[in-house]
């Protein structure tokens, strides 16, 4: 399936999710993706800090407005969009930690934050999701994450993926808002 799909890269955001809410709530359509090289600022949740150096794939969606008001399902949807493609285009066996991690060999690769704009309804959610790609070297209090590169032994097309993850999302969305 091939949607449409609007992607606004940049080189360095403070947060993909920040600006991608500050687009929804001008009107960005439906399907916008932010895609930033770096964050400053990226989080997850509860607030806490998302690693977000050059190498690695951060984005954001802004979704249409769907049947599902609970934000953890899309999360948990969005998820497995994510294991779903590296499983299909890597071969690899990830494993969906819930509500919002992706893990490989024990080590998390991915993670995924889904939040709402509300201007008195919910107007629209945003989903963003980090997966760490090409990151080679990690701080030492993030023992538990690590990267596809290291994971498999091979460099990731952030560009593919990035289309592959926003296919496996247009593809479940369209599934579960009919």
């Amino acid at each position: 399936m091939n949607e449409n799909f609007k992607i606004i890269e940049f080189e360095r955001l403070e947060s993909t999710s920040v600006k991608a809410k500050e687009l929804a709530a001008g009107g960005a359509e439906p399907w916008t993706v932010v895609v930033a090289g770096e964050q400053g600022g990226g989080y997850g949740r509860k607030g806490n800090e998302w690693y977000s150096p050059p190498g690695g794939l951060y984005f954001s969606v802004v979704l249409p407005k769907s049947n599902v008001d609970d934000l953890q399902i899309l999360t948990i949807l969005a998820a497995f969009c994510a294991a779903k493609t590296i499983k299909e285009a890597y071969g690899a066996e990830p494993f969906v930690k819930l509500p919002n991690d992706v893990y490989l060999n024990g080590k998390k690769v991915c993670g995924v934050l889904t939040e709402n704009i509300i201007s008195g309804e919910v107007k629209s959610s945003v989903i963003g999701i980090g997966v760490n790609t090409n990151i080679e070297v990690f701080p030492s209090q993030l023992a538990g994450a690590s990267s596809l590169k290291i994971e498999l032994s091979q460099t990731i097309d952030n560009k593919a993926i990035l289309v592959q993850i926003i296919s496996q999302l247009q593809q479940t969305f369209k599934a579960i808002s009919q």
